[in-house]
């Protein structure tokens, strides 16, 4: 008898819950739509630059780039992760002609001492136009490992930036030896980095792994020069482009970028039942 009682009872609930479905739904639409907002997006759209410190057109590179952000309006929605890139990873810590840049170059390229001076004179005058000092007449050509290794212990302090702008400032306009530990290590401290942090990072395996794995990333993009920059992993700007030319770049890639992000979720529903027993 109980059992019975207990099937009835089922048939009667569903009965009633057929009853009431049908009636929700009698002479409605069957779909409606309605959106949703998702919970705030907090990801920001990545730039990646590769750069290497003994680059003059890295650091024009760098200013453009930060006075196209300058009249960017969603500036705050913008990451930028700094990339290694070793021009010439071969080069000695002390080269012939280290304290003799013109001579490097004429020696390197193969052009004459005349030529080399020429064209340096040119990217000084490039460099006062992003309001930059050159000084090749001080330079210090050494190998840019040790610098790379400083901006990827800096990379884990979030002082990438910094780090960036220390270094280019301290070797195109004071000449400072980067090859030499206590420069680097002052210039770190500078940017806020422990002395100790520091002097482990020189000595860590891991970071020159770090600075071999992003020139590797450049490429794999099938780029082999600096400043190189890939705008959410789509477009990608090769040299120090005017700002004007950049911020249109970054506007793009913005727009796409922001398409993808859409918090509105928009969901089509057609009869259901709730977990609270209503239908409609």
């Amino acid at each position: 008898m109980q059992t019975k009682f207990v099937w009835s009872s089922i048939t009667v609930l569903l009965f009633i819950v057929t009853i009431l479905f049908a009636t929700a739904i009698k002479g409605k639409s069957v779909l409606k739509t309605k959106t949703f907002t998702k919970m705030e997006n907090k990801e920001k759209m990545k730039i990646k630059i590769w750069s290497d410190i003994m680059c003059p057109f890295c650091y024009i590179g760098k200013r453009n780039i930060e006075q196209a952000l300058s009249n960017f309006p969603e500036k705050q929605n913008i990451e930028i992760e700094w990339k290694s890139f070793q021009l010439d990873p071969s080069i000695p810590e002390i080269p012939k002609y280290q304290d003799d840049i013109y001579r490097f170059v004429a020696q390197t390229k193969g052009i004459s001492y005349e030529q080399s001076k020429s064209m340096h004179e040119h990217v000084v005058k490039m460099a006062e136009q992003s309001g930059l000092e050159y000084h090749f007449d001080k330079i210090l050509v050494t190998n840019s490992l040790k610098s790379h290794i400083l901006i990827q212990l800096a990379k884990t302090k979030g002082l990438a930036s910094e780090a960036e702008e220390k270094l280019f400032y301290s070797y195109f306009t004071l000449g400072k030896n980067l090859n030499d530990i206590n420069q680097l290590t002052v210039i770190g401290e500078e940017i806020g980095i422990k002395k100790d942090e520091i002097e482990k990072a020189f000595n860590n395996d891991d970071f020159v792994l770090k600075v071999k794995k992003d020139r590797q990333e450049a490429l794999a993009y099938g780029m082999t020069g600096v400043p190189l920059l890939v705008i959410n992993g789509k477009h990608v700007i090769v040299g120090a482009q005017q700002p004007e030319e950049i911020l249109k770049t970054i506007s793009k890639a913005y727009q796409e970028w922001k398409s993808e992000q859409d918090p509105n979720l928009k969901i089509q529903y057609g009869a259901s039942c709730d977990s609270d027993g209503s239908c409609q």
